[in-house]
């Protein structure tokens, strides 16, 4: 029986998982990647919850494996989307999220993380997520 240290699967989705991690810490000026982390999650979290379920499984399937584990970590379709639909809402659940200081530093981190989806993410994709969005919280996400 041969023994493998690493499974390529899993060692793919780290590594881009990594990449898109360091292209959020590239958007916000060299940030450390556990903030950018933070920040992503936050991101993925917040849109997900305002998307139908058919919406944001749709988005999931674009994202690598392991950031889906991540946008998918405690999410209850059933509860989905949410009634909170403003832009304020949308930027109190991103700075209670990613532990951020407020709504100035949420946008600013919104925007990072919305632009790294949108270099990975078809566009096709993120026409159907603009259309499902009030139109508030699609002018803070589609800048």
């Amino acid at each position: 029986m041969t023994t493998t240290t690493h499974v390529p699967t899993l060692e793919h989705g780290i590594h881009q998982t990594n990449a898109w991690l360091g292209d959020v810490a590239g958007e916000l000026d060299g940030a450390d990647r556990q903030y950018a982390y933070r920040v992503l999650r936050a991101t993925l979290h917040a849109l997900r919850d305002r998307l139908t379920v058919d919406e944001a499984a749709q988005l999931a399937a674009q994202l690598p494996d392991l950031l889906r584990g991540i946008y998918y970590e405690g999410w209850d379709p059933s509860r989905t989307p949410v009634h909170e639909r403003t832009r304020e809402q949308f930027l109190d659940h991103v700075a209670r999220e990613g532990a951020l200081a407020g709504h100035t530093e949420a946008s600013i981190a919104v925007g990072a993380a919305m632009a790294v989806l949108g270099r990975h993410v078809s566009a096709g994709e993120l026409d159907d997520v603009r259309a499902t969005l009030p139109r508030d919280i699609r002018e803070l996400l589609f800048r």
